[in-house]
């Protein structure tokens, strides 16, 4: 029986349960959070302290613990003390707030709930309560110990998974062992309870972060553990826009986990409060499920809950950008055949890409964002106003936040427009990076989008971003961290202004395809960009696994036919793209009849079904793709059918089965209506057994 108790704090919000545990010296516990209800038995009375609610670390505070490489033990943060707590009703759900006290600061962690979700979303906000200044180095925006409490052996049945994420290459999912991680248990649990003040903990932890101005380049800021032994899952995902942090680990014989945007180690990032001034923590959502599944189905309908609504992501246009057919080089006459092809192939978007303000290479030249004329002897207002008497929105391609070293204004404007460092201006790639807090950046990026949006009544901004610009900036900043996260803040302001202006505008996030795909951004732009993969069958996994990062109707996926391809390529061209945003490109100009029919054909298909993929829920019978995955699966559940994607991608034996999550009465090849492959449910309709051609091939079904 747990002793010592003044106060449990007992939540019921939809199917999670929630339990703080305030001790009688006033300390605040996050005992439980899952959805199964709370049994104090799973934790032994003297592991107590570990189940910290907030980690706080500040300079010239002790880390009172033997933490190796881990955010555990930190100071002021282990003074923090209860001072009150409250829970209000919000529209969507409610918010659960508790305020803890030390002398130096006070913290208060937030946590949001959402009807019929289970998911929660968390951050912290500390205050500066001294006389003096407190420069802090870690906050957690969420922490839970306990992951695995009341197993004999925490460890055996426990998977850890994260996902790799770079250029051309994104959404890697990988899932492994706690034992093959380093993260077995010292001592088991027996051992704990003889010796009550055994400390049993690694030093290891498996630690992800994300760094500079592309925080997704190497890993998404997700993470999911399962407890295959009880049928527990959780899966999160850090908010920040910018750098982020988690950590899997074990403390006092448990596992936990805590995630958090920067820190000092890893992002050079300290957080000077002032007297009387407060910080807040990025978001962290985190979803609940029986396994890692139905936790990505949480998440997805939390993703839904807090993104700026906008009707794009209600009706789902069809997208054509010229990029992946004119690589850069836009004319008016190369252009005009495009424009009359995407409008005859059922376009309803067609973005000019890069490569419209310039003569010739124009890389480290890239700011003034002006017409090139040489490239449109009649204007680009003309092409503009061409495209929407093809019945299509004009679109443009821009890269507001960088400047070319070779721009003349880079040579006029002042050295605090620009990321400093050492005192001399941050330069990646050719470019240098513009902060977003100078007004004159802000006037500058003001008059191209209202030049576009207004004079040249453009409907849609493909915002990317090609460079890195590092761990921050030190102008005007307790630290370059600190300075990297005031220009995005002041960054995504800018765009809140725009978004108000121009309402109707859609904006798509893009960084080189996938490198800030992230609900920082994802939150507030409608569309994200998922790869700069060109070779269909290498974005098939890609495209499989997306709605793990993304809602389905915001994953913009390429579909890129190329002169010459057969039918079979053709299809897993368009396949790729059925589930998801259709993001079409390629030379349609000259395509065969063929193919041109089976383009035509998948687009009127999915304008069908499109406006029910917003309340659609992903699942994956075969998994998420693997290194040596040959076929690949990627369903939908629209609620009275679904939809199911197979990829054929690696010569492998036919037919294959598929595991369904659910019994289905019939099924039928839905795209292409040609080119039919067997395929028939058995099992009273719980297994579908396809037989695709010889790889590379897909087809997509429909299941009632």
């Amino acid at each position: 029986m747990i002793k010592n108790m003044k106060k449990d704090i007992y939540l019921k919000e939809g199917s999670l349960h929630i339990v703080l545990r305030i001790l009688e010296n006033g300390d605040v516990l996050l005992l439980h959070c899952g959805m199964e209800p709370f049994d104090e038995t799973d934790i032994p009375f003297h592991t107590l302290r570990w189940y910290r609610l907030v980690e706080v670390q500040a300079i010239g505070e002790d880390q009172n613990d033997h933490h190796g490489n881990k955010h555990t033990g930190c100071q002021p943060g282990q003074a923090l003390r209860y001072e009150s707590h409250s829970q209000e009703p919000t529209p969507t759900g409610s918010v659960l707030r508790v305020a803890l006290r030390a002398e130096k600061l006070r913290v208060v962690c937030v946590m949001e709930f959402f009807h019929e979700v289970c998911a929660l979303r968390s951050h912290t906000e500390v205050s500066c309560l001294g006389e003096t200044e407190l420069c802090l180095t870690y906050v957690s925006s969420f922490a839970l110990t306990g992951l695995s409490k009341g197993a004999e052996d925490p460890a055996r049945g426990c998977l850890l998974s994260w996902a790799y994420n770079s250029w051309c290459s994104e959404l890697q999912w990988r899932r492994a062992s706690l034992e093959e991680l380093g993260l077995s248990p010292i001592s088991s649990m027996e051992t704990l309870r003889r010796q009550e003040q055994y400390q049993n903990f690694s030093l290891q932890a498996a630690s992800f972060c994300g760094r500079g101005t592309w925080p997704t380049s190497e890993y998404l800021p997700m993470g999911a553990f399962e407890d295959t032994r009880r049928g527990r899952a959780l899966v999160w995902q850090v908010e920040a826009g910018g750098p982020w942090q988690w950590e899997v680990s074990t403390i006092g014989g448990e596992y936990y986990v805590q995630a958090a945007g920067a820190d000092d180690e890893r992002h050079h990032w300290r957080m000077a409060l002032s007297p009387g001034s407060c910080y807040k923590t990025p978001e962290v959502a985190v979803a609940f499920g029986r396994n890692r599944e139905e936790a990505f189905k949480g998440l997805t309908r939390y993703r839904r809950h807090i993104r700026r609504p906008c009707r794009d992501n209600q009706e789902l246009p069809v997208i054509f950008n010229d990029y992946m057919a004119l690589l850069g080089d836009p004319t008016e006459d190369k252009l005009l055949p495009l424009i009359d092809a995407a409008s005859e192939a059922g376009g309803e978007y067609f973005c000019v890409d890069s490569g419209w303000y310039a003569d010739g290479n124009w890389w480290d030249s890239v700011g003034m964002w002006q017409p090139e004329p040489r490239r449109f002897p009649r204007g680009l207002p003309y092409v503009m106003a061409y495209i929407r008497q093809k019945g299509m929105i004009p679109g443009l391609w821009l890269e507001l936040e960088v400047m070319g070293v070779n721009c003349p204004l880079a040579a006029r404007w002042p050295e605090e427009c620009f990321f400093l460092r050492g005192g001399k201006r941050v330069i990646d790639h050719g470019r240098y990076q513009l902060d977003f807090r100078h007004p004159l950046v802000i006037a500058h990026a003001d008059e191209v989008v209202d030049r576009l949006a207004g004079a040249y009544g453009v409907g849609y901004i493909k915002m990317d971003y090609n460079i890195n610009g590092g761990y921050g900036t030190e102008y005007d900043a307790p630290s370059a961290g600190a300075g990297l996260e005031a220009h995005k803040a002041a960054y995504f302001a800018w765009l809140s202004r725009v978004q108000e202006r121009w309402p109707q505008l859609v904006i798509e996030n893009c960084a080189s395809g996938g490198m800030r795909m992230e609900y920082g951004f994802l939150s507030r732009l409608s569309i994200q960009s998922l790869s700069d993969q060109d070779e269909a069958v290498k974005l098939a996994p890609i495209a499989a696994a997306a709605p793990t990062a993304v809602t389905p109707e915001q994953a913009a996926c390429w579909s890129l036919p190329q002169v010459g391809e057969n039918a079979e390529q053709m299809i897993l061209s368009m396949a790729n793209t059925l589930l998801l945003r259709i993001h079409q490109s390629g030379a349609l100009d000259q395509l065969s009849g063929e193919q041109l029919a089976l383009l035509k054909e998948a687009v009127a298909l999915y304008k069908t079904y499109r406006k029910e993929l917003p309340r659609g829920i992903p699942f994956w019978p075969l998994g998420l793709p693997g290194p040596h995955s040959k076929v690949l699966c990627l369903g939908m559940d629209l609620g009275g059918r679904s939809l199911l994607a197979v990829w054929r991608i690696q010569e492998g034996e036919m037919p294959c089965r598929i595991l369904l999550p659910r019994r289905f009465r019939e099924v039928r090849q839905f795209y292409p209506a040609g080119y039919h492959c067997p395929v028939r449910l058995l099992e009273k309709g719980s297994i579908l057994e396809a037989e695709l051609p010889e790889a590379p091939s897909a087809r997509l079904y429909e299941m009632k």
